[in-house]
């Protein structure tokens, strides 16, 4: 589906179904909210998919994966080889994220949109990673609206196979530097306060990032009210392509999963093209990196997880999962007050 026609079908969250699903909570044997998020997030996934009667047993992971041609900069402690090599141990089972996808019972599709070379996982390959961005800008508006409708393509194929949740996640090295640079512009926060160390750089290393960054924004002066623009000039494909995530949730009724900081990114480009997308984001966990609260406060989003996780990959998203899964047996495995001879409980003023 093209983004333009995707935008198009974005509707509000359905209110009937969120007041048949609170109500349910209500009714059974518990104290008035004492889940808390548990009970706010299946009353959120009622409004998504427009039924009180949830059902996120298929449950599935998406990782975006793609290069950077900002690497140059020397803004890594890798390089790119590591971007394919991940990608192929998500297929074997051998990368963090797919190891918790088999514990959470998620299944993982990962997805090239723009590794540097040849990987064996689904290819929807815009590029053989973006441009440096420092020198150029990552890539074209075409080339960034191609990765965002992979997004959303990614999506009306996994609803269609019978999939009730999906997660966000990313693999591609340099992806910290190109995500500090959106979420600098689009939240018009200084690039330091946005900026951390990644997967582990020295002081010098991370100064380096920093100017890379300020260069970059200097040169391309990208529009902050343009999600497009931002992503185009510095950004990355991996990004493009979770925002697009986000868009085909709101277009095909499917709650979409926050992981980290770069998923995050994804969801404020998402945002910043169709505000309305928000309503379905679940937030999963906080970030360690330094942009990790701020970008949630932007999306206005409470994450009940805090696990100083900071790995990618969809790790934080996928530890979502068995809340999730505790809060739907107790929505349907619990009786009603009557059930045990109680008086329900009433809300106090």
């Amino acid at each position: 589906m093209k983004l333009e026609e995707a935008l198009k079908k974005i509707e509000p969250l359905d209110e009937t179904a969120m007041d048949v699903c609170k109500k349910r909570w209500d009714a059974i044997a518990h104290p008035l909210h004492s889940l808390g998020k548990l009970e706010d997030m299946l009353v959120q996934i009622s409004g998504i998919t427009g039924s009180a009667d949830i059902d996120v047993r298929k449950k599935a992971l998406v990782p975006m994966c793609a290069d950077n041609g900002v690497v140059e900069e020397g803004v890594t402690q890798t390089g790119q080889e590591i971007t394919a090599l991940v990608c192929e141990n998500f297929l074997q089972t051998k990368a963090v994220s797919s190891i918790m996808c088999k514990s959470v019972g998620a299944e993982i599709f990962p997805v090239d949109v723009g590794v540097a070379s040849n990987v064996s996982i689904l290819n929807r390959k815009i590029a053989y990673g973006t441009k440096n961005m420092v020198k150029e800008p990552a890539m074209t508006k075409e080339q960034a609206v191609q990765a965002i409708e992979t997004g959303i393509e990614m999506v009306e194929t996994l609803k269609a196979k019978g999939y009730g949740i999906i997660a966000t996640g990313e693999m591609g090295i340099g992806n910290t530097t190109t995500s500090s640079a959106v979420a600098s512009v689009i939240l018009k926060r200084p690039v330091e306060e946005m900026t951390g160390r990644g997967a582990g750089l020295s002081s010098e290393g991370l100064n380096r990032k920093i100017t890379a960054i300020k260069k970059a924004v200097a040169l391309h002066k990208p529009d902050p009210e343009d999600g497009i623009d931002v992503v185009s000039k510095v950004g990355g494909f991996d990004i493009a392509g979770i925002a697009g995530l986000f868009i085909g949730g709101a277009v095909y009724k499917v709650p979409i999963v926050i992981d980290g900081v770069i998923s995050a990114v994804g969801a404020l480009v998402a945002v910043t093209i169709c505000p309305q997308c928000k309503d379905y984001m679940l937030a999963s966990h906080v970030s360690k990196e330094p942009a990790g609260q701020l970008l949630l406060e932007s999306l206005g989003k409470e994450a009940p997880l805090h696990c100083d996780m900071c790995l990618g990959e969809g790790t934080g998203a996928l530890n979502l999962y068995p809340l999730l899964d505790t809060a739907v047996a107790v929505y349907y495995g619990m009786s009603d007050f009557s059930g045990i001879g109680m008086e329900a409980y009433v809300p106090l003023q």
